[in-house]
């Protein structure tokens, strides 16, 4: 099994959004879920180790969209040069393929919703909240504004309209409380989303000086 410290390489160069501090937290909540759900440990643990091992930085628009395919191919790499058996590694493979929330790949096993569902809490709570505004910094969006009627409605946005803190709130954000897998990670993304909430609440009041 790779260690923490071969992980830590794989992510010397990332982003402050995807960096091996993320890693860290995401592979702590995999295990807290894993261990409480009875999925397989090790299988959840590579997985959180290897999920974002390419392409996932937010200014790196072409390689976001296949991250998890490009961090799929190379954990296949790791984990064949370790001895790993093919139906082992391809169960570490769909945790991290079907990982990505705009991904077309379902999570199909208890592994592969663990994972899912540790990424996501970690966009959650007051974690969520600084990764969204160190998202948008990096990919030299606003942080502030007001979506446009066409986004409120469809969440499509208009031409050249920006993509604020508050436009991933609602498009991604506010929207992950129905896709949890796990009961385990349902109650604790019910927490965190509430936060959540009552933070770009504020942040409206503030925005208009009602605060």
């Amino acid at each position: 099994m790779p260690t923490i410290d071969q992980a830590r390489q794989w992510y010397a160069d990332a982003d402050p959004i995807h960096d091996f501090e993320h890693i860290l937290r995401v592979l702590a909540m995999a295990e807290r879920l894993a261990k409480a759900e009875g999925a397989d440990l090790e299988i959840v643990r590579v997985a959180a180790l290897l999920h974002d091992a390419a392409d996932a930085a937010p200014d790196n628009v072409e390689g976001r969209l296949t991250h998890h395919e490009d961090a799929a191919a190379f954990a296949k790499k790791v984990l064949q040069e370790e001895g790993w058996g093919e139906d082992r590694i391809e169960a570490v493979l769909h945790c991290i393929r079907a990982h990505r929330f705009r991904g077309t790949e379902k999570p199909r096993t208890l592994e592969a919703m663990i994972m899912f569902d540790a990424d996501k809490l970690d966009v959650l709570g007051a974690i969520g909240v600084a990764r969204t505004f160190g998202y948008a910094a990096i990919a030299g969006q606003p942080l502030t504004g007001k979506p446009s009627q066409k986004f409120l409605t469809t969440l499509q946005k208009e031409p050249d309209e920006p993509h604020t803190a508050y436009h991933e709130y609602l498009f991604k954000l506010s929207r992950l409380k129905d896709r949890f897998h796990t009961k385990t990670a349902k109650l604790i993304a019910e927490e965190r989303s509430r936060y959540l909430d009552e933070f770009f609440e504020r942040l409206h009041k503030e925005e208009r000086g009602e605060l």
